[in-house]
């Protein structure tokens, strides 16, 4: 377990030497302290709209790191012959990707408990914030779904020989999950057969982000939803990801471990 440990601390490292980060950071603080002077203007329901754009840009935000952390941690081993004394220590490709999987997921947690602290720091301080118990069950969520993405990230870099070719095809595909994926089974139900039953299966096989995306609860001050649902979801959560990391490792293990 602590070459494990040592693997993810080497990836967190990295968060800290990145700009996309701070960048990120910057742009989306802007905005959130842009809903802090909205009193000024005369019109408290702009707090709302607001926090809103500020929760979209989090989201965006730990998308872009999440994924671009992951997508480049294998590859960017194997350009770099890094991997051959890497694996050499011994660490077993399996430690390599549980490593890296935890590291980045880990990096991601850090830039998402940044951008929730600030923003909550905003919103409280102006005594309109939402209910607590929502706010700390968003960030679980969330927290979650950044697991599963993650996942994902690591899974497509031992398929895309380019970490930019991964980087685009997770985010495109996160984001169709994100936003068109819960309308697949109406989609379903106005189709013939056999386009039917291949848009079940989709609808079926694809892991449902959207379940773990509560800013509409959190802007509209609605109360959290039930604790043992999120434990379920959570469990999903954490079987999606274990099916991608396994993925990952079924396909690494039978990858060369120098690109030719």
């Amino acid at each position: 377990m602590h070459k494990i440990i040592a693997i993810s601390g080497v990836v967190i490292k990295e968060l800290y030497r990145r700009k996309d980060f701070y960048v990120l950071f910057v742009l989306t603080a802007l905005i959130t302290l842009l809903m802090g002077s909205a009193n000024f203007f005369g019109d408290a329901s702009l707090v709302g709209y607001i926090t809103e754009i500020a929760l979209l840009l989090i989201w965006i935000s730990l998308l872009v790191i999440s994924i671009s952390t992951a997508a480049r941690q294998i590859p960017s081993e194997r350009e770099n012959r890094t991997i051959l004394p890497l694996l050499a220590k011994p660490v077993t490709r399996g430690q390599l990707i549980m490593g890296k999987f935890i590291g980045s997921w880990l990096a991601a947690t850090i830039a998402m408990l940044v951008f929730y602290l600030f923003l909550a720091l905003i919103i409280w301080s102006r005594g309109e914030g939402p209910k607590i118990s929502t706010y700390i069950q968003g960030i679980w969520l969330h927290w979650v779904c950044l697991a599963i993405i993650t996942a994902m990230a690591i899974c497509g870099s031992v398929f895309f020989s380019a970490p930019s070719a991964n980087i685009t095809i997770t985010l495109i595909v996160t984001s169709a999950i994100l936003t068109v994926g819960r309308y697949l089974n109406l989609l379903a139900e106005q189709k013939p057969e056999p386009f039917q039953s291949i848009i079940y299966a989709i609808y079926y096989a694809i892991p449902h982000l959207e379940w773990y995306d509560l800013r509409d609860s959190i802007v509209h001050k609605h109360p959290p939803a039930p604790w043992w649902a999120a434990g379920v979801v959570t469990l999903y959560g954490t079987v999606y990801s274990a099916i991608f990391l396994t993925i990952t490792w079924l396909r690494f293990k039978r990858t060369p471990l120098i690109n030719a």
